[in-house]
């Protein structure tokens, strides 16, 4: 049985700027606190089809596959060669311009774990709320590299820094 799970916020950054960081599929280690590297993999180097593979900070990794592509808004990708135990799993992440100075960026998965009845609920109880919290920093991240250009690391900047980008 599948399972979802979605998060948004609202950041003060443009999203033409969003979207020209998000467009840079080989960039998510940029902002992204779990993930050392992000090369593509194989000929296809932007839009659908485009693959890369990414190295978390303890060596494991996993393959995302662009599948739907929309330019200047978002993208969808299925998820493979990964040690989770899932048995798919495929994510979307996206910008929405909410006026010339902000916009509201989002993520979501869907995605069935391995193992039956006990996987179910392993993924409602566990797996979907730190989803939705590792996308919060994900998001964060992302909007803190737009506006400031630094790279986040392995940790989020304190809050006081986050405070006039991220809305609320």
């Amino acid at each position: 049985m599948a399972h979802h799970t979605e998060n948004s916020i609202k950041v003060n950054v443009p999203a033409e700027k969003i979207w020209q960081i998000l467009a840079d599929f080989s960039s998510v280690e940029k902002f992204a606190t779990t993930i050392d590297s992000s090369p593509i993999v194989g000929d296809i180097q932007s839009g659908l089809g485009t693959k890369r593979k990414c190295t978390f900070n303890d060596g494991s990794s996993l393959v995302e596959e662009i599948t739907e592509y929309r330019d200047g808004q978002g993208f969808k990708m299925e998820l493979s060669e990964f040690s989770l135990p899932l048995k798919e799993m495929q994510a979307q992440m996206g910008v929405k311009k909410i006026d010339a100075n902000s916009s509201e960026i989002y993520m979501s998965a869907d995605f069935i774990v391995k193992a039956g009845p006990l996987g179910w609920l392993l993924g409602h109880l566990v797996m979907r709320p730190v989803m939705k919290g590792v996308f919060k920093k994900l998001m964060s991240g992302l909007a803190y590299h737009c506006v400031t250009g630094n790279l986040v690391g392995e940790k989020l900047p304190p809050n006081d820094e986050l405070a006039n980008i991220v809305i609320g």
